[in-house]
């Protein structure tokens, strides 16, 4: 794949995004909000299936050579053996899902294509906690040597955050519409 100099700024500029959403935390509960899955919807709809897939492989690859991009400041390559390294892995399709079916949407405008886009990003988010949570089950199953049924790998991974995931889906969708079609109208498929 030939990447410009322009694609590589956008590229690093979603990964460093996505690192920030990490240390982004809004204080609720059962669970804090990061915005992490946040910046990686939106780097799926804005850049499209190459790219959006490349940035979050950077962030993910940032972090396990040693910057403490992922949440709460860790990082390392020993972070594969965490139970949330999936939801990681996730981030990576994630971005190429939502940029692949973005790219397919002719017509992102009015509801109809609010509607296409919440949809997008919820396909996108479904690809995060479809490799997360049995990434967590086996984790905890196998490495970490807890026996977990997979309800409780739903309660740890998938329940508590799913309401604040699916209000980031609408707002990446809401504000997609927006911008889209305007960057199309520039004569550009993505910013």
């Amino acid at each position: 794949m030939k990447i410009s100099t322009r694609d590589m700024i956008l590229v690093g500029l979603f990964a460093a995004l996505t690192a920030i959403g990490a240390y982004l935390k809004i204080p609720t509960q059962p669970v804090p909000i990061t915005l992490q899955i946040l910046f990686c919807m939106y780097a799926g709809v804005l850049l499209g299936s190459k790219l959006g897939f490349l940035s979050q492989f950077v962030y993910v690859l940032m972090g396990l050579i040693g910057l403490p991009v992922f949440a709460g400041g860790m990082s390392g390559f020993s972070y594969v053996l965490k139970p949330t390294f999936g939801y990681l892995i996730g981030f990576i399709l994630c971005g190429f899902i939502i940029g692949k079916l973005t790219e397919k949407i002719n017509d992102i405008t009015g509801i109809n294509g609010l509607i296409k886009l919440f949809i997008v990003t919820v396909i996108g988010l479904g690809a995060v906690y479809i490799v997360g949570v049995p990434y967590l089950y086996v984790i905890f199953n196998t490495y970490l040597g807890k026996a977990i049924d997979f309800n409780t790998a739903m309660k740890y991974g998938f329940y508590p955050f799913i309401i604040q995931d699916l209000v980031k889906c609408f707002i990446v969708a809401i504000t997609a519409v927006k911008v889209l079609p305007a960057i199309r109208r520039a004569g550009r498929k993505y910013i």
